[in-house]
């Protein structure tokens, strides 16, 4: 059975994000500003529905889906584009494959004691954050 990833978590680091996002096209003012952002997650986990809110106060984005369901995701405010998104358990990591313009693009977070890990990849490029549990 996957964990519950339901909480708030607090930002703590992340690893590679303007090549990240320069893998994505972004630009270098964008790619700057969104590098000194430090956002929070909130994760609302039922059985197979969950929203994921990335939480920065430049803007959040809410990813609202069923775990298995492919659907279209509007990445328009991250990078412009539309993918066929699905999010699928593998063990105990939550996987996201986002399939459109961009080659190996998707995500993966799992827990590790009370913190939340994120590693996103897109082209040959990954990035990784962690979080840390707060409620």
């Amino acid at each position: 059975m996957p964990p519950n990833l339901t909480g708030y978590y607090r930002f703590v680091s992340q690893e590679n994000m303007d090549n990240y996002l320069r893998a994505l096209d972004i630009n270098v003012v964008l790619r700057k500003l969104v590098c000194l952002l430090k956002p929070d997650k909130e994760i609302i986990h039922t059985g197979d529905h969950m929203v994921i809110r990335t939480i920065t106060s430049l803007r959040d984005y809410v990813m609202d889906f069923d775990v298995g369901v492919q659907f279209e995701e509007d990445l328009g405010p991250v990078d412009g584009r539309k993918c066929q998104t699905t999010v699928s358990w593998e063990g105990d990591q939550l996987v996201c494959e986002q399939l459109g313009e961009k080659r190996n693009r998707g995500w993966r977070h799992w827990l590790e004691g009370d913190q939340l890990h994120l590693c996103m990849t897109a082209e040959d490029e990954v990035c990784v954050q962690v979080f840390q549990k707060v409620k």
